[in-house]
């Protein structure tokens, strides 16, 4: 796990003083709110709904118990005892009091933690794959150059007021966990046919009201160049991206504008200045300093059955569920990765009490080498636990109500805090995943269905990926009355797609109903192991549509 070196902590020690007397000209009337604003969003913190709301980096989704451990105690003392896990790997407090924030960020700041890169037209927080370093598929840990954009990102003078917020994400993998396709700029870590290693790069992918996917501007670009080519990509959109309307201002919107071919044009040329001026180089000593910062913890040589394991399956149903749906295979034998699901039955997806987020820092310090990841699909990993520890970490994730065994499956579902906190959102969110996940409760029918990815986003900016999910849904403003318009066949994986609106609107009490009549649909046509989006994908919206109309019609 990386650690602050000299320069991290003296950097986010003087943002931490610098917004303490902004904060205080705040409180004292001598900055108004739309001076104001601007600093506070350069340090995480919005003006929501009904409250302040701080939302907190976590790095590439990965957390120490010990920084779990102080989220928790920020929780008690300065929230309302809880903490919502983001789409980016993020937490955010959601009412926080002005007057505390600044002993937030000092509290944060003494566990190498930070709310930077979490708000702004700027480059923000990197996400990877959660399995990195775990997963057998792997070709490089996606987090030794997430932390090195990391480091050549935050506070870059020319990157820090972008014509919009921009996001970059790595995958280490071929499965892609980290939806590259849908990011501003994806990485992929590859290997060329010499065997090399070296990255694939992709630009101008996004949600929002223009869904996009993104398209390949590099198809091998070495370790060494890897940053002046992310610097070239940057350097045309700051150049050339809109600014006159923020609704157009995004990466995305260039290169449709542009092309994908001059798009690409335009990075070579840039690439090729940058290279000429030699300027901007990664040094191997440097990508080789980070890299110890990831090396594999103590892994003992086990083997790779445990009976530990099977025994407990054997005679604990409950347990032996749990094993086949949130535990992820691991690279070294006798391992495994677990996956926490935050998606309790009739839950608030994404959110940790501050007692959980305890439970998970001891449980991660005593069987995971004291390391936690978040997820983007706002979930948290234990990333390498003995296979012999597997029953002991589920009777802890039990107790501490945590051990809901939904990864990937109907109810594991995806939602932004919606119209309860929002003040951009239309529709609310979390009562309609809650109706959901209601729904379909049963664990046997759950997995009957597979893996079904259900995405919800209440309003047209899509912070809930709804434009990406197996089965999406868009919470709208129909005077006055909230609607929901569904949309099926997206994916944010390597197979990316974005989803086709397939009915009309529905009401929020007959959203579960129309989910319902989806499956329904699946089920009558589906063949062998088929996902429903892969029953999607073979016979197309009409049977759905069909159904949704005739069953939704008002």
């Amino acid at each position: 796990m990386y650690r602050y070196d000299e320069f991290d902590a003296r950097m986010v020690r003087e943002r931490v003083a610098e917004f303490s007397g902004q904060v205080a000209r705040r409180l004292a009337g001598e900055l108004s709110e739309d001076e104001f604003k601007p600093l506070r969003l350069m340090n995480g913190l919005y003006l929501q709904l009904h409250a302040y709301m701080l939302r907190v980096a976590i790095p590439y989704g990965t957390l120490s118990s010990r920084q779990m451990r102080r989220l928790a105690d920020i929780a008690r003392r300065y929230d309302r005892g809880y903490g919502h896990f983001t789409t980016r790997q993020n937490i955010q407090f959601n009412w926080p009091k002005l007057v505390d924030v600044p002993a937030i960020l000092d509290a944060l700041a003494e566990v190498e933690m930070h709310a930077i890169q979490t708000s702004g037209n700027c480059i923000r927080n990197v996400t990877a794959d959660h399995f990195a370093g775990a997963a057998a598929d792997e070709v490089e840990d996606p987090r030794i150059l997430s932390e090195i954009i990391r480091q050549w990102s935050t506070f870059h003078p020319e990157f820090s007021f972008l014509p919009r917020k921009f996001k970059i994400a790595v995958t280490g993998s071929p499965q892609d966990r980290a939806a590259i396709r849908v990011h501003d700029i994806g990485i992929a870590c590859i290997r060329n046919a010499a065997g090399e290693a070296g990255y694939q790069v992709f630009a101008g992918g996004g949600q929002g009201r223009t869904p996009m996917l993104a398209h390949c501007v590099g198809d091998f670009v070495s370790r060494d160049d890897i940053l002046a080519f992310l610097e070239a990509v940057m350097r045309v959109y700051n150049e050339e991206g809109r600014r006159d309307n923020m609704y157009k201002a995004r990466i995305k919107i260039l290169v449709h504008q542009l092309g994908a071919d001059e798009m690409r044009r335009r990075v070579e040329a840039e690439f090729a200045e940058i290279k000429v001026q030699g300027a901007l180089h990664l040094p191997h000593a440097e990508y080789q300093r980070i890299l110890s910062y990831f090396a594999p913890p103590p892994f003992a040589d086990l083997p790779a059955v445990s009976a530990t394991e099977d025994a407990a399956r054997a005679r604990d149903g409950a347990f032996a569920a749990f094993v086949a749906q949130n535990i992820f295979p691991h690279k070294v034998p006798g391992y495994a990765s677990v996956s926490i699901s935050l998606k309790p039955i009739g839950g608030i997806p994404g959110d940790a009490d501050a007692a959980q987020m305890d439970a998970v820092a001891e449980i991660a310090a005593r069987y995971s080498f004291d390391e936690i990841r978040v997820t983007h699909e706002q979930n948290l990993v234990l990333p390498h636990v003995r296979r012999d520890d597997l029953y002991a970490v589920w009777q802890a994730l039990s107790a501490a109500g945590l051990a809901t065994a939904n990864i990937g499956l109907v109810t594991d579902i995806i939602a932004c805090p919606g119209l309860d906190y929002c003040d951009l959102a239309n529709a609310r969110s979390i009562s309609i995943a809650q109706d959901i996940s209601t729904r379909f409760a049963d664990d046997a029918s759950q997995r009957d269905l597979g893996e079904l990815k259900i995405k919800i986003s209440g309003c047209i900016n899509a912070c809930g990926h709804h434009h990406v999910g197996h089965i999406g849904i868009l919470g709208v403003d129909k005077k006055g009355v909230e609607h929901y318009q569904i949309s099926l066949g997206g994916s944010a994986a390597e197979d990316a797609s974005l989803g086709e609106i397939v009915g009309p609107a529905v009401t929020a009490d007959s959203v579960a109903d129309a989910i319902e009549t989806i499956v329904d649909v699946y089920r009558a046509h589906r063949t062998g192991g088929e996902r429903l989006l892969d029953t999607y994908r073979r016979v197309g919206a009409q049977p759905f549509k069909e159904r949704l109309h005739a069953a939704h019609q008002h």
